[in-house]
């Protein structure tokens, strides 16, 4: 029987397995890289996310103090209107009575009224105050959202990317890369907001 040419076959599986390696390696670099910077933006979306909720909740606090503070001012204009209708009320005896009303009580009643005029006008302004904080507290928390949407965009990007090394399926990396992108446009969005 005629000897069959002899193919080194350990050279060609070699070559092969280099080739496989060089088109594996670059993929898994790729990957490796937009990984990397997925897990850096998600970070830093992180860190705003959290910013954005503790500035929130620092002024939802100052909104909760100053509806105190309003509530505080309502009641100390209540307590005059109710002293300035005692005074009205003892003026009103003394005019039953056909006697003239002693100034001192008219003055305590124009007192009263006109101080819960000035109470109104404070008890109003820190209403006001209340919700320009909780107004501004509603639109950080908004953006907290959003920069939370798009850290958990960020965290799947990521996650594709490690089952793209793992298969070495580039669509599936690329579905990493265009998650990692709307995580980056929901980022931008909030950081030019």
């Amino acid at each position: 029987m005629p000897e069959s040419p002899e193919v080194d076959t350990d050279k060609l599986r070699e070559a092969i397995d280099e080739e496989i390696e060089k088109e594996g390696g670059g993929l898994l670099r790729g990957i490796a890289l937009t990984t990397a910077v997925l897990a850096a933006l998600a970070a830093i979306a992180s860190l705003q996310a959290g910013a954005t909720v503790n500035e929130a909740l620092v002024l939802k606090t100052e909104a909760t103090r100053l509806q105190a503070e309003a509530s505080d001012q309502w009641a100390f204009y209540q307590a005059k209107g109710i002293k300035a209708a005692v005074a009205n009320a003892s003026a009103e005896q003394w005019r039953a009575l056909g006697k003239p009303v002693p100034p001192a009580l008219t003055e305590h009643a124009d007192k009263e009224t006109h101080d819960q005029q000035d109470i109104r006008k404070v008890a109003e302004t820190k209403e006001h105050e209340r919700d320009v904080k909780s107004t501004e507290a509603d639109e950080l928390l908004e953006r907290h959202h959003k920069f939370a949407s798009a850290v958990a965009l960020f965290q799947v990007a990521i996650a594709l990317g490690a089952v793209a090394a793992l298969t070495r399926l580039r669509p599936v990396w690329i579905g990493s890369i265009l998650l990692g992108l709307a995580g980056l446009v929901l980022s931008v969005l909030q950081w030019i907001h």
